[in-house]
């Protein structure tokens, strides 16, 4: 029982502030819970089809196949491919994760799954679609390509970093989806 609390104690947290505040203040309390619903529906939007798409990869990408794009002796073509998957994507970071820890499931290098999740942090086309608009095209080039090489630096710094045992943990973890 602890243990489902614990796990579960910031979804409990949010519904008692909701319920005091309704209690209490009745105004502030019903607009809170109608943004909580809201909120928490556009989440269930969002994660419906990228666990469905996780499946799909599970499925129909064989691990072999994901070895040889993305795995360890990938070399600059995992590189590539990890950075063009970040970088046309458009649902928010948190939706990422599961596809990253499948990316890892079936074999690909940490480092690849990292510029994955860097690109797609930073330089996704919908986000430098909006710098254009904003900010002017000399200003997105620039950020653009130092992003490229940050990304990079980032992702292939971290997984230097990383010990043997965490490799392993981190590979562990994953197959445990």
């Amino acid at each position: 029982m602890k243990k489902t609390i614990k796990k579960y104690s910031f979804f409990l947290i949010v519904i008692g502030i909701n319920i005091f505040t309704l209690f209490f203040y009745p105004q502030v309390g019903k607009s809170s819970l109608v943004f909580t619903g809201k909120n928490f529906i556009n989440f269930l939007f969002m994660l419906i089809p990228v666990f469905i798409c996780i499946g799909l990869l599970d499925v129909w990408i064989e691990r072999e196949d994901m070895i040889k794009m993305m795995g360890g002796k990938s070399g600059i073509r995992g590189v590539v491919v990890a950075f063009l998957l970040g970088v046309v994507t458009a649902v928010p970071l948190y939706a990422l994760l599961p596809v990253a820890g499948m990316m890892l499931k079936k074999g690909s290098k940490i480092a690849n799954v990292l510029i994955f999740i860097c690109s797609c942090a930073s330089i996704r086309i919908p986000l430098l679609l909006f710098e254009v608009s904003s900010i002017g095209w000399k200003f997105t080039i620039t950020r653009f390509f130092v992003n490229i090489f940050v990304v990079i630096i980032i992702a292939f710094t971290i997984e230097k970093i990383l010990t043997e045992k965490d490799k392993k943990s981190i590979y562990d973890n994953a197959n445990k989806l």
